[in-house]
């Protein structure tokens, strides 16, 4: 990893990606030290955490993280997801944040020296392209190790680097999970808040 110590650094974490990732591989992520772990590479100005959460449900069981967040170093962007049934009848959830981390990078972009992206999504490579054209480095982190892969190859391609999350999740592991998806089992739900968000079909 290249890292240097003063440069202004700043992560942007689409908490769904990062959620789904860690599950594949076996860990739940203790936010306190991902964050110390970052801050002992480089300075560290801003700590994004992305997620929809649904606004007809009394209790999310995100809130419990998403208050911790707030009090301890990071900067919440949430949204109202919106439910809908598909035309099989099943539940969906429309609640992407593409669009709200897209405009804090790029408007940290002139603050910054190097912008750290957990997310495995090839739709945000233009906006890696952007960053890089302003003199910013980029970094992905993401895994290839996971079954599927949750990582595009043009998203991994076009950021400088690329770190591979089972690399380095033991400086930020919460606990091993003990009755993980086996390897070749289809993909897990992608966050405990909206557990059936899946990518927009329509």
């Amino acid at each position: 990893m290249f890292f240097q110590s003063q440069e202004r650094l700043c992560l942007f974490i689409d908490g769904t990606s990062l959620y789904s990732a860690s599950r594949n591989l076996g860990f739940e992520v203790d936010y306190r030290k991902l964050l110390q772990f970052f801050r002992s590479k480089s300075n560290v100005l801003r700590a994004y955490y992305y997620s929809a959460v649904l606004d007809t449900e009394e209790y999310s069981p995100l809130k419990p993280l998403t208050d911790w967040l707030v009090y301890n170093g990071y900067t919440l962007v949430t949204k109202n997801a919106r439910e809908f049934i598909d035309h099989n009848g099943r539940r969906r959830v429309r609640g992407n944040m593409d669009v709200e981390l897209a405009v804090d990078m790029m408007e940290m972009a002139p603050h910054i020296d190097h912008a750290v992206l957990f997310s495995g999504d090839s739709d945000f490579r233009r906006l890696l392209e952007s960053m890089q054209r302003q003199g910013v480095r980029t970094t992905v982190v993401g895994s290839i190790k996971t079954s599927p892969p949750l990582i595009g190859d043009e998203l991994r391609r076009q950021a400088d680097q690329f770190i591979e999350l089972a690399d380095i999740a033991t400086h930020f592991m919460r606990r091993h999970i003990e009755n993980r998806p086996p390897r070749n089992a289809a993909p897990p739900v992608r966050h405990p808040a909206d557990q059936m968000s899946e990518h927009d079909e329509d």
